[in-house]
């Protein structure tokens, strides 16, 4: 990869962190929320479906996810494997895809 290439990935990997870092805080603290006012898994969902801003706060943390993980596995693979190229960027790439497949579902489980 290129250098603008690789700066691109770095600030793309920061501002991603930087979203999941809200997002991880949020969701922590409405944990915090749920246990401490004694929430069942059914008040909970209750809560949560049908309802487009917690879709829309979910979709967000999985879509960072699958891009923030995908990128540090890259950067793993290339410091500690010596595993660069295309073969690895492919794998980071499925790994992404995975991630955002199977996160997108949970999120529609819990919200529609």
């Amino acid at each position: 990869m290129s250098a603008r290439g690789e700066t691109y990935a770095w600030l793309t990997q920061r501002a991603s962190a930087a979203v999941l870092a809200l997002c991880v805080a949020v969701h922590l603290a409405t944990l915090i929320f749920a246990v401490h006012a004694a929430l069942s898994a059914s008040a909970i969902l209750g809560r949560t479906r049908g309802s487009a801003a917690w879709m829309a706060f979910y979709a967000l943390f999985v879509v960072a996810v699958s891009i923030h993980a995908p990128l540090g596995l890259r950067t793993i693979a290339a410091e500690w494997l010596s595993w660069r190229g295309r073969g690895a960027d492919a794998a980071c790439i499925a790994v992404g895809i995975v991630l955002l497949a199977l996160g997108l579902r949970a999120v529609a489980a819990v919200t529609l």
